[in-house]
């Protein structure tokens, strides 16, 4: 059952990338090559060096579960920024992550993918471990690029199947280790959501209009709009009073009419923001083919 959620929903997710232009595929592309590769050579240092390997070990030992957690949920806003680059504004929070940290969450999501399919790996000694998942990694690196070929970079039109899906799979996965460990940031319509506030960045960038046809409604205050006044403009272009709509956007980063989410400073809800625009074109895209 759970494979065949990943499946579907990376199905979806690659319906919404399949209306991206050649030109934005390419640029995604070189942008996902690019990320894979240091996180690849991260990990690949992280398994050849004894003293380094340890050190991360100890740091993850040091670290509560809700920190875990975070750290996965980090590396996956960062992940979904890649994503959605081209179709939702980027998130006020810095992506990037200190060299310590990034290593113990790719050792920790290694630990998942290794208890997950090969948990013989770990029945081994602690001293053994480096050794064996050095080992495993290699061979899966080796057959990953007997797939592409080669060392060089696949063609855009091998770009699905070497590149994109991969990627793609490890979000959803991401996506889902990050909901087991007790974050409402599940993967189906239903899933619970968090109300967080609009980051003070985004409702300080929001434009004021002037009201030019009567007759409008705000429909946190159901008072009329009138013509001459100056109002805030959501990115979804609805309008509300100024008065009405802040202290709305301090409590929840959603439109009162649409559910169109703005950016905010909580890690949990910008995952959410992304996650959702990614899900939403893709089932578009769905329905129409």
């Amino acid at each position: 059952m759970e494979e065949a959620t990943t499946s579907s929903t990376s199905s979806t997710i690659m319906a919404a990338l399949s209306t991206l232009s050649p030109t934005t595929v390419s640029n995604l592309t070189h942008s996902i090559i690019s990320a894979t590769n240091h996180r690849t050579h991260r990990l690949a240092l992280l398994l050849s060096s004894p003293t380094l390997f340890s050190l991360t070990l100890h740091h993850l030992h040091t670290l509560s579960l809700h920190q875990k957690t975070l750290l996965i949920a980090r590396h996956l806003l960062s992940s979904l920024h890649t994503l959605t680059r081209h179709a939702a504004m980027p998130p006020p929070l810095s992506t990037s992550m200190r060299q310590r940290d990034l290593d113990a969450v790719l050792l920790l999501l290694l630990f998942c993918e290794t208890h997950n399919h090969n948990p013989e790996l770990l029945e081994d000694s602690f001293s053994e471990w480096r050794v064996n998942l050095r080992r495993a990694f290699r061979e899966k690196i080796l057959a990953a690029v007997s797939f592409c070929g080669g060392f060089g970079l696949p063609s855009i039109g091998e770009c699905n199947g070497t590149i994109l899906i991969p990627y793609v799979e490890t979000v959803v996965r991401c996506m889902g280790l990050v909901g087991s460990m007790g974050c409402c940031v599940g993967r189906g319509n239903n899933k619970e959501e968090v109300e967080v506030a609009a980051a003070a960045a985004a409702v300080v960038a929001l434009p004021a209009v002037e009201v030019a046809v009567g007759g409008k409604e705000c429909v946190i205050c159901k008072e009329e709009m009138r013509v001459g006044r100056d109002v805030c403009e959501l990115p979804c272009q609805h309008l509300f009073h100024w008065m009405c709509i802040l202290p709305w956007l301090g409590k929840r980063n959603t439109c009162p009419c649409c559910r169109l989410r703005l950016p905010s400073d909580d890690v949990f809800g910008e995952i959410q923001r992304l996650w959702g625009v990614l899900v939403k074109i893709g089932e578009k895209e769905c329905r129409s083919g």
